[in-house]
């Protein structure tokens, strides 16, 4: 990364008018997640969500995605959701219908077209999360509170359904407008915005236990005391070394990749030649980036979901295995592990078993040998020792396949490694409700989406800058 290149570029008008427009954006992104939805008293409301989202891991991870739009219960609440969904259908449809797959092929229009059946799908898909969502809320959450809103009318409930709706529609144009100014993929943005405005309040939570001395103060050498909690600041000192050493790893594992050498055969065209040059095909290691943990997270949310849902109809013959599917589906706090249960051993392992099959899925859908085989072929590129055409897409298949392997593998290790840091800490400090494990996840998704967008704008500072060098 060249941040001189970076800092130069600033003096162009047209490159700070995109970082502008694009901290302009996020900016309103965070004033609507706290513009809460017309449904009950704000502040009542919140309380209630906050106790009930702090018995949930997938609750704080959709919190944590959300910047906090779900303890407020934003006109945000939906998020991203409905577009990511719409995306990754219409990336399938276009894999399994031909026609879709040739008017990708078409070039520009083509996949404006798509883009534009994808939005289309997202506005049906951004009512019924927001129906979802406030049917959960009224049968799960605020059931038996003392809020206002089991006596609220249908033109309220249609009200708030479409606040939400219109919110989730606003937040993905929002997400397109930064995309259209060619620093950064929009969604993945607005999400590590999100992510990153939780970062005052976690510090904020830490500095209280740092600096409560209601146990004792840290004394030093014996030479000075220091007005500090001695066990949490041995745990801070911990979690910033394990912090440091995790995101190195997870930047060389972002940045790992397989660099395969393209040959162009010579042609001869009258007096001119073209071709005889070498090109290269970069191959990520993980080229699925952090999409597996988001789907296994949601996937594993189905059962203890569900579970939820059979537990609150009260009834007596679905209320087995209501209790079965919220215990064997919930993730198991530090203290579970102890009991020598194998229960508390079912959701790290369903968590890596999904994040392996769901990064082969991905990476499947992402990179395809065929299209690739295809158009080296017709470019009359090569690689060197591998025979054209099916040759070469059994190649690379098998060289991503190889790559995916060890790529899927760390992720998953890395995805479960909040769950032993959340372990040791309760059986080394006593520390409990440490909610490692969101941390863990938003950390991913934190290092790809900053070092994705730190390639763009360098990209663009680069051809801003471009005269200069001449």
């Amino acid at each position: 990364m060249n941040w001189k290149v970076i800092l130069k570029s600033l003096k162009n008008r047209d490159m700070l008018k995109r970082l502008l427009a694009l901290l302009g954006i996020i900016i309103a992104c965070r004033f609507l997640a706290h513009i809460p939805v017309p449904l009950a008293e704000p502040t009542q409301l919140k309380e209630v969500i906050n106790g009930v989202i702090g018995q949930s891991d997938f609750g704080g991870f959709l919190n944590l995605l959300s910047g906090g739009a779900l303890t407020s219960f934003s006109i945000i609440l939906v998020g991203m959701s409905p577009f990511i969904t719409s995306s990754i259908i219409t990336q399938l449809l276009t894999k399994a219908i031909p026609k879709l797959e040739e008017l990708h092929k078409d070039g520009e229009s083509g996949r404006r077209k798509i883009n534009q059946w994808t939005r289309m799908i997202s506005v049906p898909l951004a009512i019924v999360q927001s129906i979802a969502f406030i049917y959960i809320l009224r049968q799960t959450v605020l059931a038996g509170s003392t809020t206002t809103l089991a006596d609220s009318s249908l033109i309220v409930w249609v009200v708030a359904v479409a606040a939400m709706s219109a919110g989730s529609i606003l937040l993905m144009w929002l997400g397109e407008l930064i995309t259209e100014q060619g620093v950064g993929n929009g969604i993945s943005l607005i999400i590590f915005a999100g992510i990153v405005s939780q970062l005052p309040t976690m510090i904020g939570s830490l500095s209280t236990s740092l600096f409560n001395t209601a146990n004792g103060s840290l004394n030093v050498f014996n030479w000075f005391t220091v007005p500090i909690d001695p066990t949490t600041a041995a745990v801070a000192a911990g979690l910033i070394v394990a912090f440091l050493l995790i995101l190195y790893i997870l930047v060389k594992i972002n940045e790992a990749q397989r660099i395969v050498t393209i040959n162009y055969a010579k042609r001869v065209h009258g007096n001119s030649s073209y071709g005889g040059i070498k090109s290269i095909l970069p191959i990520k290691l993980i080229a699925a980036n952090v999409i597996p943990i988001i789907f296994a997270v949601a996937f594993l949310s189905l059962p203890a979901f569900v579970g939820q849902l059979l537990k609150s109809m009260n009834n007596a013959n679905y209320m087995g295995i209501a209790n079965n599917l919220i215990s064997w589906f919930q993730a198991p706090s530090p203290g579970s592990f102890t009991g020598g249960t194998a229960q508390a051993f079912i959701y790290p392992a369903a968590y890596f078993v999904l994040v392996i099959l769901f990064t082969y899925f991905y990476t499947g859908i992402v990179f395809n040998s065929n299209e690739i085989a295809e158009n080296l072929q017709k470019q009359g590129g090569f690689i060197e020792g591998v025979r054209p055409g099916i040759q070469t897409e059994k190649y690379l298949s098998s060289t991503v396949n190889r790559l995916t392997l060890f790529g899927s593998l760390a992720l998953g290790l890395i995805a479960i490694l909040p769950f032993i840091g959340e372990y040791l800490m309760f059986n080394i400090a006593g520390i409990t409700g440490s909610k490692l494990a969101i941390s863990g996840t938003g950390l991913l998704i934190v290092v790809s989406v900053a070092l994705e967008s730190l390639r763009q704008i360098n990209s663009r500072a680069l051809m801003v800058t471009y005269d200069d060098y001449k």
